[in-house]
């Protein structure tokens, strides 16, 4: 039998189908209780859209597996963060033409402050490898990605936001 965390760790993002949970830093832990699954995640934001699905398709695919009657909990504490997303996370993200976050502003434990300022920093292309990019609208398919356009290469890209 295939382990529970093996399992849940193949479940991918409904938003980024191409990452796993685990690659893109959602998945918190997997164990046990009283002879039944256990799954721990954090979403990318308090209101994630995307969260029931994830607890779906968690727990449809453990019950596949042979781990009925599995429980998923949302923990926001510590709030998740770009910086978990993984390597192997990172580089699908670019494969896929989607240019994946640089490192988060640095923040102190406790309360997200709301910043209104547009992300100053550099995002290379995805596609050419060009910094030469620029911001078209700050959201994007969903409120983690936002959309630019390379002025090298002309194409548009969408962009993992820093968080």
């Amino acid at each position: 039998m295939v382990t529970a965390d093996a399992v849940v760790s193949a479940v991918t993002d409904p938003e980024l189908p191409m990452l796993t949970l685990a690659d893109l830093g959602i998945l918190r832990s997997v164990g046990e209780i009283s002879g039944r699954v256990v799954v721990t995640i954090t979403p990318t934001y308090t209101a994630c859209p995307a969260i029931e699905t994830m607890r779906h398709d968690i727990t449809h695919a453990l019950e596949q597996a042979g781990y009925p009657g599995a429980s998923v909990r949302t923990v926001l504490q510590p709030a998740w963060s770009s910086d978990w997303i993984t390597a192997e996370g990172r580089r699908k993200l670019a494969e896929a033409g989607i240019a994946p976050p640089g490192a988060a502003r640095s923040r102190a434990p406790g309360p997200v402050p709301l910043a209104l300022v547009p992300f100053a920093g550099v995002v290379a292309c995805p596609l050419c490898g060009s910094p030469a990019t620029e911001l078209v609208s700050e959201f994007g398919a969903t409120a983690c990605r936002s959309l630019r356009r390379c002025t090298d290469c002309r194409e548009p890209f969408e962009h993992v936001k820093e968080i």
